[in-house]
């Protein structure tokens, strides 16, 4: 079966079977590394991506689901937006595993709330787990990236 839509801004088209996860079709088919399998269940948010620029988590969902749609994976992101920048600069990564989730959960939000509270910023990335840095920096991290996108 052949699946067509847009990913990171270009048309493309999966010939993966229908049930196949989106998250195996962009590692494995289109060799975008950026999202992760943390857990498989969609508890953890490492896999998350920007479908129609809705926030899903890859790994539950069926790549015949995506027809037409599009889907921005990390590797779409700006690699010099305001939220790389925050994150180096707030030390809010470790180990990587759920960095993409988490920026990719952070331009949802700040795509809809370009002045989020501290509220507003723990619930946007809530479905995002992170095992390494503690989630101050990076709330702290979005929270810059939101004051530095304003101006």
């Amino acid at each position: 079966m052949s699946i067509e839509f847009i990913l990171n801004g270009k048309a493309v088209r999966s010939e993966s079977s229908a049930s196949t996860r989106l998250l195996d079709v962009l590692r494995e088919e289109f060799v975008l590394t950026g999202s992760k399998e943390g857990c498989g269940e969609g508890e953890c948010g490492a896999c998350a991506v920007l479908v129609d620029g809705e926030l899903i988590n890859s790994c539950l969902v069926p790549i015949a689901q995506l027809v037409g749609a599009k889907v921005q994976s990390i590797e779409g992101a700006a690699a010099d937006s305001s939220l790389v920048r925050a994150f180096a600069r707030c030390g809010a990564t470790q180990c990587g595993i759920c960095t993409p989730g988490m920026m990719l959960a952070a331009q949802a939000l700040l795509e809809k709330n370009a002045a989020p509270s501290l509220a507003d910023i723990q619930w946007a990335l809530s479905g995002n787990l992170c095992r390494c840095t503690g989630y101050g920096r990076i709330y702290e991290a979005v929270a810059e990236a939101a004051q530095e996108m304003a101006g």
